[in-house]
């Protein structure tokens, strides 16, 4: 089983910045996609951004530009700079693993991220 801890999440005001992480522990194989995906209160989970285990990425139309993902294989864990922060931007934040080996994917626990006007 693989387990996902975040952290970094919290509350900044428009315009500002946050970097969340994700340590991914457990079985883990060298062909993944780490990435983070948020939930805004009434609306459905969105993919946000993603990283595959050879640095490909992959990011949502609204945060090209403001947010960067990237990844220390060395350490499992995945990151993701967020700059120019917008109330649009308040969701929660989930980190997910796609294993392409087994064939799983897992996900974080959310954590809150509140962009304020």
């Amino acid at each position: 089983q693989v387990r996902l801890v975040e952290s970094g999440g919290g509350l900044v005001q428009a315009g500002g910045s946050l970097r969340l992480s994700c340590a991914a522990s457990g079985t883990i194989f060298n062909l993944n996609t780490m990435g983070w995906y948020r939930q805004a209160p009434g609306k459905q989970r969105e993919l946000v951004a993603t990283i595959t285990s050879s640095g490909s990425t992959n990011y949502e139309d609204s945060v090209k530009g403001r947010f960067t993902i990237s990844r220390d294989n060395a350490k499992n864990t995945v990151y993701l700079q967020m700059n120019s922060l917008k109330p649009e931007d308040t969701a929660v934040y989930y980190c997910n693993l796609v294993d392409h080996i087994l064939n799983s994917r897992s996900w974080g626990q959310g954590m809150q991220v509140t962009v304020s006007s």
